[in-house]
């Protein structure tokens, strides 16, 4: 097991990244003695993993019960969340009980949301089960539930006490989650980190292997590049938005077809491949490079164009962006591997370009 640090004052907290974690009581007695519980999950996960946690958190001293959500992105909905409450209620979960966050982005980000406003806030844990998650989502703090008019509109800053990645749970996972959790994966690099884009390029086989050491590499350099983001910008007012490159492109990929429809991690790439375009026909990236970024992001088996919707229907979903600022939207673009930028003062003709140019 290895173990990283979010450097946030009295607020930091630990990343555990290993195998065989889930099962691991000393790794959650520090937070869960002589506490209940509300152990959120999905019917695709609690025939997995849940009966290892709860029995984990038995022999750490807490008493917990299992709420289940609904799985896919449609769970983050005012519906589920208020079912989520109800069960919690009637659990009579206190202020001094805790959530744990047992499963993918879904259930991390419903799960934190759900901690960050019961009862006017309690504690909890990530355990993330996907790639994707255990990279990305579960990290950072970010907590949200989805609009109809926009991806992760309704949500809070509320980070996890620890985030325990198990990297054994990877070996369930279906191909198509793997290959979206390599796209997060693919971007830190991108956005931060030439030299883990060199070895992705020399590893992407073996991560589609599920080969254990490149994981465990995958999962532990990701997560060190977003907590130094995170530790320097928490709340996104400045750095933490380079995170979010090809997201624009992604959420509004998501929401235009349908949540659920479309993977997360799938949405990015294709919204990669758009931003990369966008960085190239800006004059920030060299066309040498762009070529990289759809090679590393086809390699991976991910979608290397994004869904045919009418280019005015992206420019109409990207204007709720969370990043959109004085009725602009704001773009994330590449300066080069592994070096990224804000820009809000694009020609809007090389945004419409670009989405062209990448769409099925």
């Amino acid at each position: 097991m290895q173990t990283l640090s979010v450097a946030l004052g009295e607020r930091a907290y630990p990343i555990h990244v290993g195998a065989g974690l889930l099962g691991n009581a000393n790794l959650y007695a520090p937070y869960v003695r002589e506490r209940r519980v509300a152990v959120i999950t999905n019917p695709v996960v609690q025939p997995l993993y849940l009966e290892r946690v709860q029995t984990a958190l038995a022999q750490a001293g807490a008493d917990s019960v299992p709420i289940l959500v609904d799985d896919g992105e449609q769970a983050k909905s005012w519906a589920v969340l208020d079912r989520v409450f109800d069960a919690m209620l009637v659990a009579r979960l206190g202020r001094d009980s805790m959530v744990v966050a047992l499963g993918g982005g879904v259930v991390g980000d419903l799960a934190g949301f759900a901690a960050s406003v019961y009862q006017r806030g309690i504690p909890f844990l990530q355990l993330p089960t996907t790639l994707l998650a255990q990279v990305d989502s579960s990290v950072g703090g970010k907590t949200a539930i989805n609009h109809a008019r926009g991806k992760n509109m309704v949500g809070a800053f509320h980070q996890p006490l620890a985030v325990i990645a198990d990297v054994a749970s990877l070996d369930t996972l279906p191909e198509r989650e793997l290959r979206a959790g390599i796209a997060e994966v693919i971007k830190h690099g991108f956005v931060l980190d030439p030299a883990f884009v060199d070895w992705l390029e020399r590893n992407i086989d073996q991560l589609l292997k599920r080969d254990r050491a490149a994981l465990e590499h995958a999962v532990r350099r990701s997560c060190e590049l977003k907590a130094q983001v995170v530790a320097a910008d928490e709340r996104e007012s400045g750095v933490r938005a380079i995170l979010n490159f090809g997201h624009t492109f992604g959420h509004a990929i998501e929401a235009g077809v349908g949540y659920g429809e479309w993977l997360h991690g799938e949405a990015v790439a294709a919204g990669m491949v758009m931003a990369a375009e966008l960085s190239e026909r800006a004059g920030t990236l060299r066309p040498e490079d762009a070529k990289r970024v759809k090679a590393l992001i086809g390699r991976a088996g991910l979608p290397l164009r994004g869904p045919k919707l009418p280019i005015e229907r992206y420019l109409e979903l990207m204007q709720v962006d969370k990043k959109a600022a004085g009725g602009r939207v704001r773009f994330i673009l590449l300066e080069g591997l592994g070096r990224a930028t804000q820009r809000g003062d694009l020609d809007a003709r090389l945004v419409r370009e670009s989405i062209a140019a990448a769409v099925q």
